[in-house]
């Protein structure tokens, strides 16, 4: 079976803050996430429906600005780097 494919859209609230909606479209749910521990643990958890066989399609609404989508890409790269440095510890304890 192929993965399953879930949408990440970058939006924007009225104040300017990012956040970020998941949806996948197999099961019809969607869910909001305000930073990217809480995106990593709902796409975890919604993965899991799956075996965690997983693809994730990012997209920004219109409303997005450049500086916000940066900063989404700023965050996620200093979250796998945290992720990469915790399991380094943990193969040399």
């Amino acid at each position: 079976m192929a993965a399953i494919i879930l949408e990440t859209v970058i939006k924007a609230n009225p104040i300017g803050r990012w956040y970020l909606e998941i949806r996948d479209s197999e099961e019809d749910r969607s869910e909001i996430c305000l930073n990217l521990d809480e995106y990593a643990q709902k796409i975890e958890d919604m993965g899991a429906i799956y075996g965690g066989d997983v693809e994730v399609a990012w997209s920004a609404e219109e409303n997005v600005t450049q500086i916000q989508i940066n900063e989404v890409r700023q965050a996620m790269m200093a979250y796998e780097q945290k992720l990469q440095e915790e399991q380094t510890e943990q193969k040399e304890a």
